[in-house]
């Protein structure tokens, strides 16, 4: 009975594994492929040529692409993890009347599907010169990144021991002080997971995109593998597509591979009292 559920628990761990990594395993394997090959059904690599990758940047503004894909993302999670760690510290740690309903309607500010706040955002971005700007961006990603950070550090920072920060008191430290020489080492954990996710959505995110931008070389990258177009209006190409896709996604996975132990904590922080 223990060998068959053994068995029954690493199939169906394959089967998850399996439907979660063949999608991207079959792009690579297109990614790879050029004309008729690409509607050969098969499953192992027959030819292995960077044609695709070649003609990703051949246009010369996919590398800019990408640049403006890391440099929304950067300035996004930056200005997210700066102002939730400082609100976080006064929403954990300074009481004050209001504050759960406070970080309620933090919260509640990103229950808002993006569809419902574009056109809002729009005439703010045309209001404030920002259309055809990286820095729209910026702005329309923080109002979503931010709450979910505040969140997860003001619920990791209340798990701290008030032990330490009354200490630092003791010893004359600024709550600036406080905060960078006290919580910043401790709320590592946390800011790598809230900020990894912020930087996904951000290098991801389509919808403001393609509406805040429109020039290529402003565009980023979900936008400009949208808009890649073959010989023709009736050619779909896929090889193209699929290259570029691979190109925008290994930085995620290398990111996820290195702090993955940092995730895990910061996931599971708070979970088990001890």
């Amino acid at each position: 009975m223990a060998i068959l559920k053994r068995i029954g628990f690493w199939a169906l761990v394959t089967v998850i594994v399996a439907q979660a990594v063949f999608p991207f395993y079959y792009a690579i394997l297109t990614s790879f492929e050029s004309g008729q090959a690409i509607f050969d059904v098969n499953y192992l690599p027959k030819v292995i040529d960077f044609v695709n990758y070649r003609k990703a940047f051949d246009s010369g503004v996919f590398g800019r692409q990408i640049l403006n894909s890391v440099l929304v993302a950067a300035v996004v999670v930056a200005l997210s993890l700066f102002l939730a760690v400082t609100a976080s510290f006064a929403l954990a740690r300074i009481p004050f009347r209001g504050r759960g309903k406070i970080l309620l309607l933090i919260l509640s500010v990103s229950m808002f599907p993006q569809i419902a706040v574009l056109s809002g955002l729009f005439a703010m971005v045309r209001a404030m010169g920002l259309f055809n700007s990286l820095w729209s961006l910026v702005f329309s990603y923080m109002i979503f990144t931010l709450p979910f950070t505040v969140w997860v550090l003001t619920t990791f920072m209340r798990k701290l021991p008030t032990e330490i920060e009354e200490a630092a008191i003791m010893d004359g430290a600024k709550p600036m002080t406080i905060i960078r020489r006290v919580f910043l080492p401790l709320l590592w954990p946390a800011m790598v997971t809230t900020g990894l996710l912020a930087f996904i959505h951000a290098w991801n995110e389509f919808l403001f995109a393609l509406t805040f931008l429109s020039t290529d070389t402003q565009r980023t990258v979900p936008v400009a593998i949208a808009l890649i177009s073959g010989a023709s209006e009736f050619e779909i190409p896929w090889g193209s597509i699929m290259a570029a896709s691979v190109i925008v996604t290994l930085p995620l996975v290398a990111l996820v591979l290195v702090f993955q132990r940092k995730i895990i904590s910061g996931l599971t922080a708070g979970a088990v009292k001890g």
